[in-house]
């Protein structure tokens, strides 16, 4: 399979993945947990079927020490018993926020109380903007069909 678009070699996309980048790089100076941060990656990135970004944040996650258990799991975290509650109210956050369209109003007052006795709020602050990174990422990747499989450890960072 190959890319409809080669977007590095876009000018403007360049360009423009820069400023994404550094905005999701500041989610990581934040104080959620690493392993959660990868965690809403990898979320949103099935949800969207993003295959390019759900082959760099698995590895990206194992690597860091995420066990091949809670990976494999994380589509069922609901009923999952190796997730934290703060991971969970972390993943339903993020799938409330990548489904928006599908929630007449957006997040539930209900979803972000739980996530808000868990974070707070810089920690929902980078929660939000991770997700909403990711999910930038994901349409990208979808719409010109990035292939997956063959991410290396460490590429773009």
């Amino acid at each position: 399979m190959e890319a409809r678009l080669n977007v590095f070699e876009i000018p403007t996309m360049t360009k423009a993945f820069k400023g994404i980048v550094a905005a999701g790089r500041a989610t990581a100076d934040s104080s959620v947990p690493a392993a959660t941060l990868e965690l809403v990656k990898i979320r949103a990135s099935q949800l969207n079927g993003c295959g390019f970004c759900l082959d760099m944040h698995t590895k990206e996650a194992a690597h860091a020490g995420e066990t091949s258990l809670r990976l494999n799991l994380i589509a069922a975290w609901r009923e999952a018993t190796v997730f934290t509650e703060a991971e969970r109210a972390a993943l339903e956050l993020t799938e409330q926020l990548t489904r928006i369209a599908d929630a007449a109003g957006g997040v539930t007052d209900e979803a972000w109380a739980n996530a808000a006795k868990h974070y707070d709020d810089e920690e929902l602050g980078a929660l939000v903007l991770a997700i909403a990174v990711i999910n930038t990422f994901n349409r990208i990747n979808v719409a010109v069909q990035q292939p997956a499989g063959d991410y290396r450890l460490g590429q773009f960072g």
